[in-house]
């Protein structure tokens, strides 16, 4: 008979009187203010709510039950589904719905739906996954920019694969410590790439030079990254960059000479086979002949293992950490100055040494000049 007298007067009231009547139904029954017989009544006055023309009431009902878990959960899901304001009321707040409900929402909802799931106080991992799998930007942005969603390893770097070209994404992801070396690279690839068809760039400077150039902002990219004290994930990253065939030796002379020796005994590991606690045994103390055949058996042609060799010895006597008292890549060109019989490969790495050489003397003195100018201050 309540329902019956609810159907009649909802035919004949006032859309503000349905609105406010709406809203109080939608509260009793999450208050618990029905004994179980009225529940079940009050659940079939609930649906009827949903089939109101007017998207207002249908709202009213929404904001009611939205918050509470005790909400029918037909009314719910029937809710996600209505006008975006609605859906938006329900989706971005409701704890009837699941994680399962909210993956399923975000396979065959619409992009603002995701969204909506995107924005949830709580995201779990497999929803952010779906969301990172079958998502647009907007949709990955949003989970990128919520701070209770749980994005893992892998949904970070499904990221950075299907929306790293988006500028706002990529510089959210670059700023995460947790994001994996292999996205970090995936990242600094696509802007290369984008460098390297700047058609404003290769009128400057030419096609030649500009490939250079990107050549060089790639390699010097992928050595930040691989140097980066939050990485702790460098033999899967040395791996990554063996399957890219990024582990060039002009790559490795650069992470070598700015002092990356974590990273450069991953990638001797991951090349020669040999175990990194016994890669990082020879370059600490082996015999200079052992340390070559190490290099070697990482797969470095015998004209260039030497500068190698030297480098890692100028290093053993710099000791651990950054160069503080002699800059490594000036000392190996000027160690290679006696020698005669360098071959054209082994040139073009001391070329590329002493480049870094130079960055790092004028590294040094914009960081001498800065402690001068504090102190000063």
């Amino acid at each position: 008979m309540i329902v019956d007298d609810f159907l009649c007067w909802v035919e004949t009231a006032k859309a503000a009187d349905r609105i406010r009547a709406a809203n109080a139904l939608g509260r009793a029954y999450v208050e618990d203010r029905f004994d179980e017989r009225e529940r079940r009544v009050a659940e079939m006055a609930l649906a009827c709510v949903l089939d109101d023309s007017n998207s207002a009431v249908r709202l009213s009902l929404a904001k009611a039950v939205a918050s509470s878990p005790k909400a029918p959960r037909g009314v719910i899901l029937t809710l996600c589904d209505d006008q975006l304001e609605i859906a938006c009321t329900i989706i971005t707040q409701s704890p009837v719905l699941t994680d399962d409900d909210l993956v399923d929402l975000a396979a065959k909802g619409s992009s603002a739906q995701r969204v909506m799931i995107a924005s949830r106080s709580r995201v779990a991992r497999p929803v952010s996954a779906a969301i990172c799998e079958i998502g647009r930007a907007p949709e990955m942005l949003q989970l990128l920019q919520n701070p209770g969603a749980q994005l893992n390893a892998a949904a970070l770097s499904r990221i950075a694969a299907r929306a790293g070209d988006d500028a706002e994404i990529r510089n959210l992801l670059l700023e995460r410590a947790d994001l994996p070396a292999a996205a970090r690279h995936m990242l600094v690839e696509k802007v290369s790439q984008a460098l390297a068809s700047s058609g404003l760039i290769c009128f400057a400077v030419g096609n030649k030079r500009a490939g250079e150039v990107v050549r060089e902002a790639r390699e010097n990219a992928m050595a930040i990254v691989a140097g980066a004290p939050e990485q702790r994930d460098l033999a899967e990253f040395a791996e990554h960059l063996r399957e890219k065939g990024s582990l060039t030796p002009a790559f490795l002379m650069r992470t070598l000479c700015v002092g990356y020796a974590e990273f450069f005994a991953e990638a001797l590991a991951n090349l020669s086979g040999l175990t990194s606690r016994r890669v990082r045994a020879i370059l600490a103390e082996g015999r200079e002949h052992a340390v070559r055949a190490l290099i070697e058996s990482a797969g470095f042609a015998r004209d260039i293992s030497p500068l190698y060799v030297e480098c890692i010895m100028l290093w053993r006597k710099q000791g651990a950490g950054p160069a503080t008292d002699i800059n490594v890549a000036s000392a190996l060109v000027d160690w290679a100055r006696t020698k005669n019989d360098l071959s054209d490969s082994a040139q073009s790495l001391l070329d590329l040494a002493e480049k870094i050489g130079i960055e790092q003397m004028r590294l040094s003195a914009r960081q001498y000049a800065a402690r001068v100018t504090d102190q000063a201050a």
